[in-house]
C-alpha cells in the first residue's frame, strides 16, 4: 500500500437514489408505509404517518416566508417534534442550524446570530430550564424589533409545546397556518431542490474559541449515510434506541437519516439515564445501540442488568475514543452483540470519515477507528502536508465527496484549514497502520471529549476569562474513570481576589453548557508560556498526576 494513501472502494450513492432529503423522507413513506418509524412513549407513528407529518410541517414552513437557503434553527432534545419540525424545515428548502441542547441562552444566540437564522424551533422547558426564557435574557439587547432586539434576522419563534409566550408561537399554531399551502406547492418546492443545496450547517469550534458553522450539502449527506448504513449493517427491520442527540452528526445523521434509508424504527431518548436506557431496550426490543463508550460501559455495570431481556441487541457503533478490548469483549460475551464497531469523524467531513467493517479482529476494533469510508482518503502527514508512514504519527488528513463546501461565511476561516489540492486538515494527531486503520493519538487543537462531547479549551478559556476575578486561565483535558476526560482549568486571580474553586465552577454552570464546566480548578501564579507567548499546555498536563 502507498505510503499515507488509504482505501479507495466504489461508494454507493444514495445521493442519485433520493437526490435530496425530502426526496429520502418521500421514498421511505412510499418503500416502508406501513412500518413503524417513531415509538416515542404510547406514541407510536408509521412511516406513510411520519411522511405525512413531515410535508405538513414543510407546508408551515412555506406560509411564513421560509425560502430555499433561508437558514431554520432548532433548539430541542431528542422528540418526534424535533424529527418533524427538522425534516419539515428541510423539506422547504431551508438550510438545518442544529443548537446543542446544553447551550446557555448566550451560547445559543451567538449561532442564531452568526447563522442569521430566519426561524427558530426550541422546547418549552427542558431538564428543569426555561429555553426561551434563556434565549429571551440574552439576546435582550439589540437593534432588531419584536421579542428578540439582539437578535435581529430571527423573524419568529415556534415552541415545540402545547404553549407559548404571546410573542412567540405555539408547535400546534404554527402546523395550521399551514394549512392553505396544498400539496403541490410542498412537492414542488422539494423537487426543486438539488445534491448541490446545502442541508445544514454544524457549528462547531476550533482553536479560535469561536464556534464556526460547517456547510454540508445534501448529496454529502445522503452519500456518506448510505454508507455508513451499508458499512454498520443496518437493515430493515431493526430498532434504533438513538441516545446520541439530534444535534449532533451521530444522532440526526447515523440515526435518523440512517434509519430513514432502511426503513429501521426510531426510538428517540431525550437524556442519557441508564435505568431509562434498559428498560427501553427490553421493552422495544432495540437491535441497534449506537453512542460513546461510556454508556455501553454504563450497561455493563449496571447491578441489575440481568432483569431486563437484551438479548435483541446484535448492533454497537462506538466512537469519540479509543475503547478498551475488554469493552469490546463484554459487550460480544456478555450482552451477545454480534458487530460492535468503531468509527471516526468531524463536523467538517459530513460526520465520518473512518469505520472498522464487520469481521475485523476484536484488537481492530479496539485500538483504532477503522479504514477509511469508500470516496475518502485519510493521509497521515508532517507539517508540511507530505504523506508520512505507517507507524509514524503526524497529521490527519481527509479528502473526498465528505469534506465541507467551508465555513458559513469564513473564507479565512475555511482557507486555514482545507488545501488548495482539496486535504482537508483535521487538527487531529493520528497512526496508519500497515491496513490503513487509523489510530488518533492527540489532538492539535487540544479538544477533549467529556462522555462523547467535543470541549475546546479555547472556547472556555474565553468563557472563563469574563468572570471578574480571572486574569488569566488555560484549560487542558485530563482523564476521568467515568466520562473518559473532563476539563481542567489552571486560573490566575486577578490581584486582591478571593475566588475560590467552588465559587469559580459553580458560576461556569450557570454561563457554559455542562460538558464544558471545568471538574477541577488549580490557581497559579502564573501560567507557562513559550518565547512567543503561548501557553506551553504539555508542561501544565505534566502536572497531572
Amino acid at each position: 500500500m502507498r505510503s499515507g494513501l488509504v482505501l479507495r472502494e466504489v461508494a454507493v450513492r444514495g445521493d442519485r437514489e433520493w437526490g435530496s432529503i425530502p426526496g429520502l423522507v418521500r421514498s421511505a413513506a412510499r418503500r416502508h408505509g406501513d412500518a413503524e418509524a417513531v415509538v416515542e412513549g404510547r406514541t407510536r407513528i408509521t412511516y406513510a404517518e411520519l411522511g405525512a407529518r413531515v410535508e405538513r410541517a414543510a407546508a408551515a414552513c412555506l406560509a411564513n416566508g421560509v425560502d430555499v437557503g433561508d437558514r431554520v434553527a432548532i433548539w430541542a432534545p431528542n422528540t418526534l417534534d424535533w424529527i418533524v419540525s427538522a425534516l419539515g424545515a428541510v423539506s422547504a428548502g431551508a438550510v438545518l442550524v442544529p443548537l446543542n441542547t446544553r447551550f446557555k441562552g448566550a451560547e445559543a444566540a451567538y449561532v442564531l446570530e452568526r447563522s442569521r437564522a430566519k426561524l427558530l424551533f426550541v422546547t418549552g422547558t427542558f431538564l428543569g430550564t426555561s429555553y426561551v426564557a434563556s434565549l429571551r435574557r440574552a439576546a435582550a439587547q439589540g437593534p432588531g424589533a419584536g421579542p428578540l432586539p439582539g437578535l435581529p434576522h430571527l423573524e419568529q419563534v415556534v415552541v415545540l409545546a402545547d404553549d407559548a409566550p404571546a410573542d412567540f408561537r405555539t408547535w400546534k399554531d404554527f402546523l395550521a397556518s399551514g394549512e392553505g399551502v396544498g400539496e403541490p406547492q410542498v412537492r414542488g418546492r422539494a423537487e426543486a431542490l438539488a445534491g448541490t443545496h446545502p442541508s445544514d450547517i454544524i457549528f462547531t469550534s476550533g482553536t479560535t474559541g469561536r464556534p464556526k458553522g460547517a456547510v454540508i450539502t445534501h448529496a454529502q449527506t445522503l452519500r456518506a449515510y448510505e454508507i455508513w448504513t451499508d458499512v454498520a449493517g443496518l437493515r430493515q427491520g431493526d430498532r434504533y434506541l438513538i441516545v446520541n442527540p439530534f444535534f449532533h452528526t451521530f444522532g440526526y445523521k447515523a440515526g435518523v437519516l440512517a434509519c430513514l434509508m432502511r426503513g429501521a424504527t426510531m426510538i428517540p431518548q431525550p437524556v442519557f439515564n441508564v435505568d431509562t436506557v434498559l428498560a427501553n431496550m427490553a421493552a422495544e426490543r432495540v437491535s441497534v445501540l449506537p453512542g460513546p463508550p461510556t454508556l455501553h460501559q454504563s450497561l455493563l455495570d449496571h447491578p441489575s442488568r440481568d432483569a431486563y431481556d437484551l438479548t435483541a441487541l446484535r448492533l454497537v457503533v462506538t466512537g469519540a475514543a479509543v475503547i478498551p478490548l475488554r469493552l469490546v469483549e463484554r459487550l460480544r460475551g456478555e450482552l451477545g452483540v454480534a458487530t460492535v464497531l468503531t468509527a471516526y469523524g468531524l463536523s467538517e467531513a459530513s460526520g465520518v470519515v473512518t469505520m472498522s467493517r464487520r469481521g475485523d479482529e476484536p484488537s481492530v476494533i479496539a485500538t483504532t477507528s477503522g479504514r477509511a469510508i469508500p470516496g475518502t482518503e485519510v493521509r497521515v502527514a508532517d507539517g508540511r502536508g507530505a504523506p508520512l508512514g505507517p507507524g509514524v504519527p503526524g497529521e490527519v488528513l481527509v479528502r473526498g465527496f465528505n469534506v465541507m463546501r467551508g465555513y458559513f461565511e469564513d473564507d479565512t476561516a475555511t482557507s486555514e484549514v482545507l488545501t488548495p489540492d482539496g486535504w482537508l486538515r483535521t487538527g487531529d494527531v493520528g497512526v496508519l497502520d500497515a491496513g490503513g486503520n487509523l489510530r488518533i493519538t492527540d489532538r492539535i487543537k487540544d479538544m477533549f471529549v467529556v462522555g462523547g462531547f467535543n470541549a475546546y479549551p479555547a472556547e472556555i478559556e474565553q468563557l472563563l476569562g469574563l468572570h471578574p476575578d480571572v486574569e488569566d486561565v488555560a484549560v487542558i483535558g485530563v482523564p476521568d474513570a467515568r466520562l473518559g476526560e473532563v476539563g481542567k482549568a489552571y486560573v490566575v486571580r486577578r490581584p486582591g481576589a478571593v475566588l475560590t474553586s467552588d465559587d469559580l465552577i459553580a458560576w461556569s454552570r450557570r454561563e457554559m453548557a455542562n460538558y464544558k464546566v471545568p471538574r477541577a480548578v488549580e490557581f497559579v501564579r502564573d501560567l507557562p508560556r513559550n518565547a512567543s507567548g503561548k501557553v506551553v499546555k504539555g508542561e501544565l498536563r505534566s502536572r497531572v498526576p
